[in-house]
């Protein structure tokens, strides 16, 4: 482990895989309950690695430790979603997600005897299979989650390779043991699972987003309600990456990656943090209008979340809040 507790970036190993945590340096916010940390990880497009999403996404007004933990398994080059159709890489990929899960209440015990950060419920956050991951492990229930929020998850590797083929023109060439294995990571059919945790979930998609379609967040936005869970969503116009390739080593954000940095600031400090008086008259971040339900509103920030007239909303106008329907 290296690093300052103070103010600086710690460096370590948790449960055999790197990680880049960030300490609460918030001045305008003070962390409110039991919650010390959010588990973030990255995807199998860029960012792919702790580092790369630890600069792309580090929700700096969070006043709690924001750990980036890498996938296991990963290869430094990391995996793009476009060999998702080979049977190697998709039971790589399978693996890195259920390993994630196995690990974090190992990973967990080790960031915080690193840290000095007490026992306690966990925000978790995730990229693309990192999103996957960690719905995942709240659906596992091994560790107490406080809330999370996931960046275009897969919600379901079969149809991520179906869109694949589609543009790429080739065909999957997966075993019968890969099928099951994807089969096994329809985030869809653990709904059930994921909302009987009664963890409050945010849902990021992208207009754009060819390896997950904006409709598959919403869906499984949907799911969840259906079963009883605390669901949102919100869609901006972008596609699938946070960063530009190579996605493995830290670069200055790019525009996606700054919007959607805001709207999980705002979720966790809203859900994490008690704000200093007057700290909510922040400027919005650069990026726009967003769109959400086939509908484009102007973002505006109120009260330290995220407005487009309809509500208290990050990032967009989802058509709903927690426990409405749509």
């Amino acid at each position: 482990m290296s690093g300052d507790h103070t103010n600086r970036p710690v460096h370590g190993t948790a449960a055999g895989d790197a990680y880049v945590a960030l300490p609460p340096t918030a001045v305008d916010a003070t962390a409110s309950g039991p919650t010390r940390l959010i588990v973030a990880w990255p995807g199998f497009d860029p960012p792919r690695t702790a580092s790369a999403l630890a600069t792309a996404i580090p929700m700096t007004g969070v006043p709690v430790w924001r750990v980036y933990l890498n996938l296991p398994g990963r290869s430094p080059g990391g995996l793009g979603s476009g060999a998702i159709l080979e049977t190697e890489s998709i039971e790589a990929y399978c693996a890195a997600l259920e390993n994630a899960a196995r690990r974090l209440p190992d990973a967990l015990a080790e960031i915080r005897r690193d840290l000095g950060v007490p026992d306690g419920p966990v925000g978790l956050a995730g990229f693309s299979a990192g999103a996957a991951a960690a719905l995942l492990a709240v659906a596992h229930g091994a560790v107490p989650v406080s809330t999370a929020a996931l960046v275009a998850p897969v919600v379901a590797p079969a149809r991520a390779a179906r869109a694949v083929e589609k543009r790429s023109g080739s065909e999957r060439a997966w075993s019968e043991h890969a099928v099951a294995l994807a089969d096994r990571l329809d985030l869809g059919a653990r709904a059930a699972d994921i909302a009987a945790r009664c963890v409050p979930v945010l849902l990021v998609g992208g207009a754009k987003d060819r390896v997950v379609p904006a409709r598959e967040i919403t869906a499984l936005r949907d799911e969840l309600r259906r079963h009883g869970g605390q669901a949102e969503s919100t869609t901006f116009r972008m596609g699938h990456a946070l960063a530009a390739e190579p996605g493995t080593e830290p670069r200055p954000p790019i525009t996606e990656a700054v919007r959607v940095d805001g709207v999980l600031t705002d979720w966790f400090r809203d859900r994490l943090a008690t704000l200093a008086p007057g700290a909510a008259a922040e400027a919005a971040p650069a990026g726009g209008p967003v769109e959400a339900n086939g509908e484009t509103q102007p973002m505006e920030r109120r009260h330290g979340s995220w407005s487009s007239g309809a509500g208290n909303v990050p990032g967009a106008r989802t058509g709903a809040g927690l426990g409405r329907g749509s």
